[in-house]
Order: structure tokens, then C-alpha cells, then sequence
């Protein structure tokens, strides 16, 4: 099968965003007729409108590079390992983070959710999780639904569950990533645990329904109830920085504030 050409691959991105040739055109200050000689290959993009083009289409770096790859110019973004010296700086910044985040949880994920970095709280949530899904790449994902992970100690299962499948169906459709699409497969697949509680999505919540909490059931018999956020760094120019982000988990009730606070004083002493 024949590679798809540029114009091609920005009519997929723009449809995927649900905007028309002459909105994007006048997003990007060019005129309709010559974006739609770009899409159809009656025009060549220079490299400096293909540029243009993906950043008004939110088109993530990675998938910029394949793209100016397809008109014949070299990638704009570079892509390095986290533990290059180039990300010693970032990761100072994200190990602090982490750090500064305790008692509560808090880790480092990269765009298919394998685990970069966690402070120590996190790692006390996860004593007694079979040994095999801890080997490295740590799918935090995998982890959380797996019978053998966390699956089990969720009070919520099937609440969370349909949050996780629901947030990577977004992160797929953002970013035309088949293997999210894949993960989110396998998790689909993972039997519910014996036991779990029907899924009551239109019962009243004691977070007003605006949220939905994690409830972790833990080995002593506490329910922790976490409340989770997202942060990514604004102005990425590099693909590791840019699909790298920090979750972190803060407690929904007293109690869990309590017992998170009990946990890190127990595993610090």
C-alpha cells in the first residue's frame, strides 16, 4: 500500500477535528482554494504552511514529523529518552513534583501510560501486586485493571473502569495512536472482579456527580478515596516532553487524608 501523501494526511487530521476546508484556512490565514490544491496534491505545501497547518490542527509533534517526512523535509521536533542529559533539567523539575506531592500519590506516565517515574506514597498503594505486572515497562493502566493488579481493592471497579476506557478513547481520537486503541482492547477484555458493585452511573455521588473518585480498598480493610488530576508542560518542542504526563492523587474525604498521612509516616519510619 502506497504511503499516504501529505495532503492526504492533513485532510485526515483536519476531518478528525471536525473542521471544514475554509475554517481551517482562515484559521491558518491561507485562502480555501489553495488548502484544498494542498489536499487533493494539485499544490505542494511548503514546509513553513505544513507547520502552520498542524498547529492550528493541535496535530501532536510526533505525528507533525510524519507528516513533513510525507512532503520530502526533516522532522521539526526532536525525540530523546528521559534519562538523556538534555532532560536533566525536566526531570529535576518532575521529580520535585513528585516529591513535593507527598503524602499523596503521585507518578510520571508517557503517551501509552508506562510508568516514568512515582514518589514513594504510590508505592505503598501497590504492595502485593503480582510481581510479573511490575516488571518493567509498568503499564499503569494494566496495573490498575488487571485481576492480578489493583483490580480487585477497587470499591468502584466498574465506574473507574469506564472512566479509564472513556479517557483513552479521547486520548486515541486526539492523537490517531493505534496502540491506545489496542491497550483499550485488552483492557475491555480483563473480567470484572467477582463481587464488584453494578455500575450506577446515574446515582447521586457524594462529590456532587462532577467527579469520580478512585475508591482503593486497602489490605487492612480502609477504603482510600482519591480524587485525580493531570499536568503536562505547556510549551513542549520536544516528543518525550510532550506526551509526558503527571498524574497525581489527592484525597477525596478526612479519612483517606488520614490514612494516606498514617501510610507515609509508617513507611518513612
Amino acid at each position: 500500500m502506497d504511503s499516504p501523501t501529505p495532503g492526504q494526511l492533513l485532510k485526515a487530521w483536519r476531518q478528525r477535528r471536525r473542521l471544514s476546508q475554509l475554517a481551517l484556512a482562515t484559521e491558518a490565514d491561507v485562502s480555501q482554494r489553495h488548502l484544498s490544491f494542498v489536499e487533493s496534491g494539485r499544490a505542494t505545501p511548503s514546509r513553513e504552511m505544513l507547520l502552520r497547518l498542524t498547529e492550528q490542527l493541535g496535530i501532536p509533534l510526533r505525528e507533525r514529523n510524519r507528516l513533513l517526512l510525507a512532503a520530502g523535509f526533516a522532522p521539526a521536533y526532536g525525540e530523546r529518552p528521559i534519562d538523556a542529559p538534555e532532560f536533566e533539567t525536566v526531570r529535576s523539575v518532575i521529580e520535585r513534583l513528585l516529591a513535593s506531592h507527598a503524602p499523596y500519590p503521585a507518578l510520571a506516565v508517557d503517551r501509552h501510560w508506562h510508568l516514568l517515574m512515582a514518589n514513594r506514597p504510590l508505592e505503598a498503594l501497590l504492595d502485593g501486586i503480582d510481581a510479573e505486572l511490575l516488571k518493567p515497562p509498568v503499564n499503569v493502566l494494566r496495573l490498575t485493571l488487571h485481576p492480578q493488579g489493583l483490580a480487585s481493592r477497587i470499591g468502584n471497579f466498574r465506574e473507574w473502569r469506564a472512566h479509564i476506557l472513556e479517557r483513552l478513547a479521547r486520548q486515541a481520537e486526539t492523537t490517531a495512536d493505534p496502540a491506545l486503541i489496542e491497550l483499550a482492547e485488552e483492557l475491555k477484555g480483563y473480567p470484572v472482579p467477582a463481587g464488584a458493585r453494578p455500575h450506577l452511573a446515574s446515582a447521586p455521588s457524594r462529590h456532587g456527580g462532577i467527579v469520580v473518585p478512585l475508591e482503593l480498598v486497602m489490605p487492612d480493610g480502609r477504603v482510600l478515596s482519591l480524587l485525580s488530576t493531570t499536568t503536562v508542560f505547556g510549551t513542549p518542542l520536544d516528543i518525550t516532553l510532550e506526551e509526558l504526563a503527571i498524574e497525581s492523587f489527592f484525597p477525596a474525604d478526612a479519612a483517606t487524608q488520614d490514612a494516606l498521612q498514617q501510610l507515609a509516616a509508617a513507611s518513612s519510619g
